[in-house]
């Protein structure tokens, strides 16, 4: 065999993982599953980087090597915990052979200190307290069984923090936050005026916490209101626009399958990011023609050309060669079981130039404004709250009957209404 076809040899894995077992006094049982799992998730020549990495560890004196410490000792320091640890992680729990690590924690506590540290020196221990009062108040939620703060809605939190506290700093010349008054809340919203009512609530809980603690003697948020319009007040996609996205998804070469995917389900079934990155191969009904979204009461019938876009993205899925359980795979998830990261599908839609959040939302103003509303909420498994804001306070004309157009509503002794 030459150089080249032994690289590209799929029994390079299996060759060295009964060299491993050889050389071991007394192999474990789940190596050579997880020499399988090696061989199916990475190429020849990674895999057996990955196996010469775990002889490593198994050869060494002294340390414990059941599932649980083996992961610990193969993790890198830093905000990667490597592919060896990543891989045992996924074969270990997959097995119900060890518990999953805080590796997510260890990342989400990393964020929020990073945005802790950009804050300014003398307004720092104030925010560094009041993450540290969001994370307390999380643990009691979790403990009362209500619904607790996500590491998502602490870190965008702690993100409004820091440019209130950079705004302070450099834009009004003030190190201490007893000193902020409501003209410089008012112009630090000014600096962005759609996320007013976001901010606002951030900075509200804020400055409770501040004066709870003395930091300060006034709340200088407590008269201020977010003056934000009622009703829907996104963006919508216009008719020509969204037959062009639909021809692009469906006949044209250039969109991505993911892309395709994304755009398609967004358009026709309102999908949001979060649905689309969750959907798992397991859930697609191939006699049905359905798919299983997010937390929606039944699966959702696809039409055609849904149905079409979702096999061309079954098939990458297929060329991938990959265990991952989503139907979304890329390259960082290609050799675990997570869904694809946030980031990744969020910019998915970028070479349109149309987010997904303006495609879904068209697609639920249309249907809010069509049909019953609550018939939406029931199938896409909404809140009616949720619904509501998408209901327009105006009529279109061109759905009202012309002048000479009436009905005539007729009561009938037998109490049969007739038009």
């Amino acid at each position: 065999m030459c150089s080249a076809c032994f690289q590209r040899c799929p029994d390079r894995a299996f060759t060295a993982g009964t060299g491993l077992a050889v050389r071991l006094a007394s192999p474990p049982d789940w190596l050579d599953g997880f020499i399988a799992h090696l061989s199916g998730a990475y190429s020849p020549a990674r895999a057996c980087q990955l196996i010469t990495a775990l002889g490593r560890l198994l050869d060494e004196d002294g340390q414990p090597a059941h599932p649980q410490a083996l992961i610990e000792r193969a993790r890198w320091p830093g905000r990667s915990m490597g592919p060896l640890a990543r891989s045992l992680e996924t074969f270990f729990t997959g097995h119900g052979l060890a518990m999953p690590t805080d590796h997510a924690e260890q990342l989400a506590a990393g964020r929020r200190q990073r945005r802790v540290d950009a804050v300014p020196s003398l307004l720092r221990p104030a925010v560094g307290g009041f993450a540290d009062w969001m994370l307390a108040a999380r643990e009691r939620a979790r403990r009362a069984g209500t619904r607790p703060r996500t590491d998502h809605t602490i870190e965008t939190a702690l993100a409004t923090m820091r440019d209130m506290a950079l705004f302070l700093d450099a834009g009004r010349g003030k190190q201490d936050w007893a000193l902020a008054d409501v003209h410089d809340i008012e112009a630090f919203l000014a600096t962005l005026p759609r996320a007013r009512k976001r901010r606002l609530t951030v900075l509200r809980q804020f400055f409770r916490f501040a004066r709870s603690r003395k930091i300060i003697l006034a709340d200088p948020t407590r008269d201020l209101a977010a003056r934000e319009p009622r009703g829907f007040t996104g963006q919508t996609l216009p008719l020509d626009r969204q037959r062009e996205l639909f021809r692009r998804w469906t006949t044209g070469r250039d969109a991505h399958p993911h892309e395709a995917l994304l755009g398609i389900l967004a358009l026709l079934h309102g999908a949001s990011s979060h649905e689309v990155r969750h959907l798992r191969a397991d859930g697609i009904d191939e006699t049905a023609r359905t798919a299983r979204l997010g937390s929606r009461p039944r699966p959702v019938p696809l039409d055609p050309a849904s149905w079409q876009v979702l096999q061309r993205c079954l098939a990458h899925r297929e060329a991938q060669r990959t265990a991952n359980p989503h139907v979304i795979v890329t390259k960082g998830t290609k050799a675990g079981r997570s869904p694809a990261s946030t980031a990744y599908v969020t910019h998915l839609l970028d070479r349109c130039g149309v987010p997904p959040r303006a495609v879904r939302c068209t697609r639920l103003a249309d249907l809010v404004n069509t049909i019953d509303p609550k018939l939406v909420a029931a199938a896409f498994g909404m809140r009616p709250e949720g619904v509501m804001f998408y209901l327009a306070d105006h009529v279109d004309g061109s759905r009202l009957p012309l002048p000479d157009q009436h009905c005539r509503l007729t009561y009938w002794a037998s109490g049969v209404l007739t038009w």
